[in-house]
């Protein structure tokens, strides 16, 4: 996938305003904690942290989608500390945050899910909650976001089975309408995961 391609459109491909799934579960999250947000893409997610409060480190690793995302930041008044870089490079265990968000990142191979997971939870301190929220293979049937490979889909599995000894919080699949840019809209077949450690 080219994303430097798929950012390259005047508007913000998700649009500015937060994933309708972090605002409905952002009640879990640590408040005002340290967040990271993977694959943050233009920065909606990130910026609405920031403006709630969160100290917010991003990453993403596309240099179009980086600028955008600064340039939203900028606009708003908030502080996010963007990283340009992919997650596969990254340490997870070399800083924790009290908040790990991860929205609609399934572009990852399904021989390197497993350790992205695990990586994820490294980054997230005691005590604090990892959010993750995607699609589930139900969403192919609809066509209005997303991957179109089903191994990159997610099910109550994928998280039952690496998160079996952790707490997990919330696990919920379900349909919901989005209205996020040209990239997300439309009926959707969603998965939220929460686990809190």
């Amino acid at each position: 996938m080219d994303w430097d391609a798929r950012y390259s459109i005047d508007d913000y491909l998700f649009g500015k305003e937060p994933a309708q799934a972090l605002l409905r579960n952002e009640e879990h999250l640590v408040v005002g904690g340290n967040t990271l947000v993977i694959a943050d893409g233009e920065g909606r997610n990130s910026v609405y942290l920031a403006k709630k409060g969160f100290k917010v480190t991003a990453t993403d690793n596309s240099a179009v989608a980086h600028h955008k995302a600064k340039a939203l930041a900028k606009s708003q008044n908030v502080e996010v500390d963007y990283k340009l870089e992919d997650f596969f490079d990254i340490n997870w265990s070399e800083t924790q945050y009290d908040n790990v968000v991860g929205i609609c990142f399934q572009f990852i191979p399904p021989n390197l899910i497993d350790n992205v997971l695990m990586g994820l939870r490294s980054a997230t301190k005691k005590g604090g909650t990892l959010f993750i929220h995607g699609y589930t293979p139900d969403q192919l049937s609809y066509g209005t976001g997303g991957p179109k490979d089903i191994s990159l889909m997610y099910t109550k599995d994928t998280f039952t089975r690496l998160f079996r000894h952790s707490e997990i919080f919330k696990l919920e699949v379900y349909e919901a309408t989005l209205h996020e840019g040209v990239g997300h809209s439309g009926k959707s077949a969603m998965i939220d995961f929460i686990a809190k450690f």
